[in-house]
C-alpha cells in the first residue's frame, strides 16, 4: 500500500506491521466524518509527480484489500446481537471488558444463547452477567460464560474490589467441555434482610432443560437496582474478540436504560478503547491533473465494518465512464462518506495493503461462472473433469457433479462438461 494515513488519527501515524495483507505492512487509515471545523467525509490522498498510465499492458481493473472492525453493538438480524471488545479481562481486582447492558431492580435473571466466541485467547469470555455498578473496575458481580477453552464457567467478585472467585475447584468435565453454541443463563433470587441475593448458574443444549452449575448457589450482598445485560472480553489488549448472541431472555423487573432498550459500555481503565467502527460508505476516487474527480463507491454501505481481510476490485471503466483519462492518472484517494452530499457521519479504524493494477483475470465473484466449471478457476478443463471422474456414478443429493440435475452423476453430466470445453471466462471483459 501507499505511505499515507490520516493525520489526526488517535492510534498513531505508523505504518502497520502486524495487521498485513501481503509483504510486510499495511497502511492504517482513522476516519472521522464529524470533526468541527472539517469537511464531513474523510480521504487520504496521493498526488504524483507526474501522471501515470492505467492502460498499460491491458490493464483493466484498480484492486485493494481492506479490512475494519465490526460494530461494537448491533442487532442483525432481529434478535441476534453482535459484540465486540478487547480487554484484558474479567477477573482479578479490576475489570476490563465490553458490557451491553440494561436495569434490573430486585430479583431476576437473564438467559442467552452464545452463538459463537472467537478465539483471542482460550479465556476469552462471552455469557451473562449482573453487576453492582459500572464506574467502579472492581465491582461485584456474577456471570455465567462459554470460553473457548474452557467450557462453560460461573465466575463472580463477591465483595466490592476484592480478587474474583470461580468455579474452578468444582467445575466438572461437562462443563469444561461445552463449547458455543450454547444456552447461558444467571438467576439473581432474593434479599434476604442483609440484601444478600443467591445467584444461579445453568447451561442448556437447547434453550428449555436447564442444568444447573456446580458452583450453584453464590451468596453476596448487592443493592436491589443493578445491570444486567451481556459481557465479552478478549483476553487480550492486541486483539478484537466478537461474539454473538440470540434468544435473549430476561424475568423480574428489567427496563431499558435508553431509547432502543441497551447500552453500551466500555468497562476498563479511564481511557481505555475498543476498536470498532461506525458504518460509512467507502470509495476510490481517481482524477488528472484537471477536472474533477471520478469515484466508485464500495457495494456494501457498511464495508467499513467488516473485519476480515477482504479484496476489493473495481473495474476501471467505472472511473473512464465519469470522464477520467485512465492514461493520464494524477491521483487517487481512499475515502469514506459521502464524497457528494457530505453528512455528520461516524469514525473508526481501516486497514489497506496491496493496491494494485490488472489485467483481467478470474475473478470468480465478479462472473456467472459456465456450469461445468466445478472448481471456480474461471475455465472449463481436466480439473472440472478430475472431479467428475471422481464422483462417477455416485447418486444422490447435492452432488457437485451432478450436472444435469438428476442425483447421477453419468454420461449426461459428463455431455454437459463437453458441451462447456475449454470455456474461458475472465473480468473485465476485453
Amino acid at each position: 500500500g501507499y505511505d499515507i494515513w490520516s493525520p489526526d488519527s488517535p492510534y498513531g501515524n505508523i505504518m502497520e506491521t502486524t495487521i498485513v495483507h501481503g509483504g510486510n505492512q499495511s497502511m492504517p487509515y482513522y476516519y472521522n466524518n464529524n470533526k468541527q471545523g472539517s469537511l464531513k467525509y474523510s480521504e487520504a490522498k496521493m498526488v504524483w509527480s507526474y501522471p501515470r498510465n492505467w492502460t498499460k499492458q491491458g490493464a483493466k481493473a484498480l484492486t485493494l484489500w481492506f479490512r475494519g472492525y465490526a460494530t461494537s453493538f448491533k442487532e442483525e438480524p432481529a434478535g441476534t446481537y453482535t459484540i465486540t471488545a478487547s480487554g484484558r479481562d474479567i477477573s482479578g481486582t479490576a475489570d476490563e471488558f465490553r458490557y451491553v447492558y440494561k436495569r434490573l431492580s430486585g430479583a431476576g435473571s437473564i438467559s442467552a444463547q452464545v452463538l459463537s466466541v472467537q478465539e483471542t485467547h482460550q479465556w476469552a469470555k462471552a455469557g451473562v452477567m449482573i453487576r453492582r455498578d459500572l464506574t467502579n473496575l472492581g465491582a461485584t458481580y456474577a456471570a455465567v460464560y462459554i470460553t473457548p477453552g474452557y467450557g462453560c464457567r460461573f465466575q463472580a467478585r463477591l465483595e466490592q474490589n476484592a480478587e474474583h472467585s470461580s468455579d474452578t475447584e468444582v467445575a466438572t468435565s461437562e462443563q469444561e467441555a461445552i463449547t458455543a453454541p450454547y444456552w447461558v443463563k444467571l438467576e439473581r433470587v432474593g434479599p434476604d434482610i442483609y440484601y444478600n441475593y443467591n445467584f444461579y448458574g445453568y447451561y442448556s443444549s437447547d434453550g428449555n432443560d436447564w442444568k444447573e452449575m456446580a458452583w450453584n448457589p453464590q451468596s453476596f450482598a448487592m443493592p436491589p437496582n443493578v445491570y444486567i445485560g451481556l459481557a465479552v472480553t478478549s483476553h487480550n489488549v492486541n486483539a478484537v474478540c466478537k461474539a454473538q448472541f440470540s434468544d435473549v431472555k430476561f424475568t423480574g423487573s428489567v427496563t431499558p436504560d435508553q431509547v432502543g432498550g441497551w447500552t453500551d459500555q466500555v468497562i476498563g481503565p479511564t481511557g481505555t478503547t475498543m476498536p470498532s467502527n461506525d458504518s460509512e460508505s467507502m470509495y476510490v476516487a481517481i482524477a488528472n491533473n484537471t477536472g474533477p474527480p471520478a469515484v466508485v463507491y464500495h457495494e456494501d454501505p457498511d464495508a467499513a465494518q467488516i473485519d476480515t481481510w477482504t479484496e476489493w476490485n473495481i473495474d476501471l471503466k467505472g472511473f473512464k465512464d465519469q470522464g477520467v483519462n485512465l492514461a493520464d492518472v494524477n491521483s487517487i484517494a481512499i475515502g469514506f462518506g459521502d464524497r457528494d452530499n457530505p453528512q455528520a457521519g461516524g469514525s473508526g479504524l481501516m486497514y489497506f495493503d496491496d493496491i494494485r493494477l490488472y489485467r483481467p483475470r478470474c475473478v470468480p465473484d465478479k462472473l456467472t461462472l459456465s456450469q461445468a466449471d466445478l472448481n471456480s478457476d474461471c475455465v472449463v478443463d481436466f480439473r472440472d473433469l478430475k472431479i467428475i471422474a471422481g464422483d462417477w456414478l455416485d447418486s444422490g443429493l447435492d452432488l457437485d457433479a451432478d450436472l444435469n440435475a438428476d442425483s447421477m452423476v453419468d454420461f449426461a453430466d459428463y455431455a454437459v462438461l463437453a458441451d462447456q470445453w475449454l470455456e474461458e471466462q475472465i473480468w473485465p471483459a476485453l
